[in-house]
């Protein structure tokens, strides 16, 4: 895969992260009555929005995710590697942590939650062979 085909798709799934965390962050906000994702006790997105892990230090967790993935736009946009990777390191981690913390101690699942996972582990594998690949190009 090209370094170029790389950073479009990076931008293409950070955009796509984008729209989830403004999902999330509308969902926040407002809490309307018709909630998409909470399908049943399990399998909803309820604590994310309105439980105990709706923020982190304060601020809400889908503003941070989208703040995230805003950067990891902008890095790639920017072709900025190190940017890219740091960022993605950042939201693996944010990401593994609300993960954690759903099923292992509220035993909930949040589909919007698990598609940022997807995403940014998807991101995560892009921007380590990004980082690889240019790496290689200038050892050479």
């Amino acid at each position: 895969m090209k370094i170029s085909t790389i950073y479009k798709t990076i931008s293409i799934l950070s955009v796509i992260g984008m729209a989830l965390a403004l999902f999330l962050f509308y969902e926040y906000l407002f809490q309307p009555a018709f909630r998409p994702c909470s399908i049943n006790a399990v399998v909803n997105f309820d604590a994310v929005i309105s439980g105990p892990i709706r923020t982190f230090l304060g601020i809400p967790v889908s503003l941070i995710g989208l703040f995230g993935y805003i950067v990891i736009f902008l890095g790639s946009l920017l072709k900025n590697r190190k940017l890219v990777l740091g960022m993605v390191l950042f939201g693996m981690v944010f990401c593994i942590r609300l993960l954690f913390i759903e099923l292992f101690i509220l035993h909930v699942v949040c589909p919007v939650c698990v598609s940022c996972f997807i995403v940014m582990t998807t991101i995560f594998v892009l921007s380590i062979k990004l980082y690889l690949d240019e790496r290689r190009k200038v050892t050479r």
